[in-house]
């Protein structure tokens, strides 16, 4: 059981946070705050001492791209560790944003002055360069949408309110992202589809050969992550997309957690429809992208309806363009998808193998130094020659709260991690527990990071531990 001890840390902890706003200053600490206090200082001292230089990683060659990075939070050096909710931006992204709305800021498609003509040029280059990155065959075939989450709900109201029907199933995991099964509840309420979920191994992965058996003619549609946003695991898409195809039903991935971390390739994947955010990959907030192939496109229905999506428009109907256009209503996030185009450039510039094998250390290196953290219970399966997790880790410390240990770590560490159910609510069930906190990396981290965390998690934990 975790219990928080929030209002004895709110007397001691002194804090710029709302949520803490009326915590009082450390003039007269306790005598437990002393001793912690002590403690801190000779673990401190001692870390400092044992640290040996790390050599050149891409961690420490990609920093300077990254200004948020150089600050301190708190009297302490940033050290950023919430990538899974949203990643950083490089100066290379700042600049094509500052640029677009400087040098030539208008509306696309439809204006035949310069302006207009480079803003739908750099617009729909974006969509090219998107197209490139996932190896999609036409970059017709990539829609932009407000974020992931309306891409899902793109194919869940266009093709599967067209789709679905009663007795039909669609199969899940109990590891998906409230995103992916949110929508799918709501269109299975509309049609009378009903929803199947995979549980967990003794590993704590989703049980591929569970999803196998639970797959039937009846099934008419697949949706999972490629990645865990919590267990840190990697499903076999290309499999599950074979086992699906058997049966006659399509497979949508989200691939939040994937695209901005390993090479994701559609056509070696066969995968039917495929998601993923800006944010998480180093681009603007506020855009994301719907892969689909172009037969199951040309099929479905608009999403939304207004301008841009349309052919021709009558006062008793209307007539809709082609995909992708017809599912881009209204004016789109032409600033948002110069800025994917430039994260996209960047992280080519990199090579996406070079990122993933290097995350790979990092998440291993995570893994093991957590895992040596008394009372300390990590979530997802453990790495191995044949289990690669995600450079990410969910945890919990035994009668420490999630939220007191992220709000400490900030407050007196500059350490920034997540705490909460990471819209997977039903997994945190699943598990026995309310919430968890998340240290998650990406290439910009270095292992010194990790140590960084690793010692302010052990002197988070001793300030809590003194006041049993």
């Amino acid at each position: 059981m975790m219990s928080s001890i929030g209002g004895a840390f709110s007397k001691i902890l002194p804090s710029s946070s709302s949520s803490y706003s009326s915590s009082l200053s450390l003039k007269k600490p306790p005598t437990c705050f002393n001793s912690w206090a002590l403690a801190r200082r000779t673990s401190c001292a001692a870390a400092a001492s044992s640290v040996a230089s790390e050599t050149q990683s891409l961690g420490h060659a990609t920093r300077p791209d990254f200004p948020i990075l150089h600050q301190e939070i708190n009297g302490s050096k940033l050290v950023y560790l919430d990538n899974a909710a949203t990643s950083q931006k490089p100066t290379a992204v700042l600049n094509a944003l500052h640029n677009y709305y400087e040098a030539y800021n208008s509306n696309v498609h439809r204006g035949v002055h310069f302006l207009s003509a480079k803003a739908t040029d750099a617009y729909e280059l974006a969509r090219k360069k998107v197209a490139t990155f996932i190896n999609a065959p036409d970059s017709r075939e990539i829609v932009f949408t407000r974020n992931a989450t309306e891409a899902i709900n793109l194919v869940a109201y266009s093709w599967g309110l067209t789709n679905l029907k009663t007795g039909d199933q669609v199969v899940l995991t109990i590891a998906e992202h409230h995103s992916a099964v949110v929508p799918w509840q709501i269109v299975a309420q509309k049609t009378g589809a009903e929803l199947k979920f995979v549980s967990l191994t003794d590993d704590e992965v989703p049980d591929m050969e569970a999803l196998r058996k639970l797959l039937s003619k009846n099934t008419k549609l697949v949706v999972l992550h490629h990645v865990s946003n919590m267990l840190a695991s990697v499903l076999p898409i290309e499999e599950i997309v074979l086992w699906a195809h058997d049966v006659g039903a399509k497979v949508l991935v989200d691939a939040c957690q994937s695209v901005p971390h390993m090479v994701v390739d559609v056509q070696s994947l066969n995968a039917d429809f495929l998601v993923a955010s800006s944010h998480k990959m180093c681009g603007p907030t506020g855009i994301g992208f719907l892969y689909g192939k172009s037969e199951l496109l040309a099929a479905m229905p608009p999403f939304l309806g207004g301008g841009e999506m349309i052919a021709d428009v009558f006062l008793d109907h209307s007539t809709y363009a082609e995909p992708p256009s017809r599912f881009e209503a209204g004016t789109p996030a032409i600033g948002e998808a110069v800025g994917l185009g430039a994260a996209i450039d960047y992280l080519s510039g990199i090579g996406m193998q070079k990122i993933h094998e290097y995350e790979v250390e990092l998440a291993n290196y995570l893994y093991g130094s957590l895992r040596e953290v008394p009372n300390v219970r990590i979530y997802g399966p453990a790495p191995s020659e044949t289990v690669t997790r995600a450079a990410l880790c969910c945890f919990n410390v035994e009668d420490i709260h999630p939220t007191d240990i992220a709000t400490f770590l900030d407050q007196q560490h500059g350490v920034a991690i997540r705490s909460g159910h990471h819209c997977a609510q039903p997994l945190h069930r699943f598990l026995g527990i309310n919430a968890s906190a998340r240290a998650s990396l990406y290439f910009y981290n270095t292992k010194q990071d990790v140590d960084d965390f690793i010692t302010a998690l052990k002197d988070t934990i001793s300030f809590f531990s003194s006041f049993k």
